[in-house]
Order: C-alpha cells, then structure tokens, then sequence
C-alpha cells in the first residue's frame, strides 16, 4: 500500500508542476469523445505515457492525454482516454487516475462513456443521464483490499453515488438547449467481448437501460473519495438482441461523433453553470 501511494503521489506531483491552473472538475471522455476538448480555451496537454506510474491506454478512441484548460474562466481538466479491466490492467489500476485527480484538489467529476442501448424507447445517438449503476457483475470491486483510510471509509455508501443536484443541473441545461436527454440505469460488462442477447434479456429484465465496459469502477472509487459525480452516456448503438444488428468498435466510434455536437453544447453549458 506505501507504494502505491507513493506512486500517486509521484503522478500528482508531475501533473501539478505541468499545469498552468488548479482544475476543479474533470471530464473523463469516452470512446469516440474525445473532440469535446476543444470547448476549452488554453489547453496545456500531458500524455498519459509521461506522467510517472500512470497506466497507457490501449484501446482505439483513448489517445492517453491529459488536457487542463479553461472554460470562461474555470480551470478544468479533460482526460482523452481512460482504461479497461479488459485491457489486462487490474483494477487498481483501471482506477488509479481517480486517486490522483482527488490528489490534485479535483472534487467534481463528470464521466462519459459510450453505451449500449437496452431500453427499446432508446436509438444510436441519445444522450443518457446515468441515475444509478449496477456492479454486481465486476470481477472484483476496485475497493478490494487495505482501506485508503486518507481517501475515503472502509464502507462507503452508494446509496446516492451520482449526485442528485447535478443531474438536475444537466436535465435542466439540456431543456433549455432543447436536447434530449434520457435518465436511466447503467450496468457494468467486463469486455471486452459485446454481450450475447440472451445476456441482454436478462439485463433488460432487471431494468436497466444501458450497458458499458467503463464508468462504473470510476465512479466507485471516486464516490470513496467524495467526489461529486455526473455520469452521462452516449448510446452508440442498441444492444445484441434488440435490433438483430452486428457489433462492432468502429461503429461505436463513429455513432459517437455524431452526436458531438449536442454533447459539446451540454458540456459546455453544465460546465459553465456548475457552483
């Protein structure tokens, strides 16, 4: 545990002495998302490959960059890229990031992510608000261990884990842009294979309405650390089963940046107005 501390702290020290600004949100951009950067003004960028001990994404769609800009005067840091317990990477490390954002004085975190749609009144290109996830099916909990006494408590309750005022602070922004924006439940895959339709069914059974390989160990952790948390998916394409329609990673990319626009004029505008 002393070095693994040790190496958040080497992490978060690099970072410090590269920014310009104390950042006090950060956006974590999911695959295909990562153009959303540009919102921001005065971009200072650190690869990920450079920041000591930090994990290097694998995956096409995460370029491994750390973007700290502003946004009409916010000091805000974009993350283009996050990792996957697919990737091989434990989680530990597919959470580590989350530690060192905390480290560093961020306490507001929006995760995006690309989903799959299971909620038939969904289609590829929706925006969901995420109200709620499901872990269950995680191959361990990225809590799993010695408690980090200094982060958070052994037993951190997730009764509210995405914040409630913020979810009103998007709903209400995506109104006044007249975006739709759905809400809805998220569940947690492990990847990095797409889900079968009768894995599907089941979900659907359960009530949930999108399904991802991210976000959910994110969220865990950072709700450890008490971080406020937005999560907001992008449905990049309906699950295996609802519309009989192949899966692919390409696909997922590309559906993404069509929905570029709205989700750079939600961002902006919750970012914006966030207290």
């Amino acid at each position: 545990m002393k070095k693994y501390l040790e190496k958040i702290n080497r992490s978060r020290d690099y970072i410090l002495s590269k920014i310009k600004c104390s950042p006090s949100i950060a956006v974590v951009l999911g695959s295909g998302l990562e153009d959303l950067v540009c919102i921001l003004d005065d971009v200072n960028e650190i690869k990920y490959r450079d920041i000591p001990d930090f994990p290097v994404p694998t995956v096409k769609g995460h370029s491994g960059v750390l973007a700290v800009g502003f946004l009409n005067g916010k000091c805000v840091a974009f993350l283009k890229g996050r990792f996957h317990y697919y990737e091989g990477y434990k989680m530990e490390e597919v959470t580590f990031y989350i530690r060192v954002l905390k480290s560093i004085g961020i306490n507001n975190l929006i995760l995006t992510n690309s989903a799959g749609g299971i909620n038939r009144s969904f289609k590829p290109g929706d925006l969901m608000l995420i109200k709620d996830h499901i872990s269950l099916f995680m191959s361990e909990s990225p809590l799993r261990g010695e408690n980090l006494e200094m982060f958070g408590p052994r037993f951190p309750d997730m009764t509210k884990c995405y914040a409630k005022n913020l979810r009103t602070l998007a709903e209400n922004t995506a109104e006044k842009l007249k975006i739709k924006l759905r809400e809805g439940i998220y569940v947690y895959s492990k990847g990095p294979m797409y889900e079968t339709p009768a894995e599907i069914k089941l979900l659907k059974q359960l009530g949930i309405d999108a399904v991802g390989m991210s976000t959910v160990p994110e969220a865990i952790v950072a709700k450890h650390c008490d971080m406020s948390i937005l999560g907001i998916s992008c449905i990049t394409n309906m699950a295996a089963g609802i519309n009989n329609e192949s899966l692919n990673h390409e696909d997922v990319i590309n559906k993404a940046k069509e929905s570029e626009q709205n989700f750079k004029k939600l961002l902006f505008n919750i970012i914006n107005n966030w207290e």
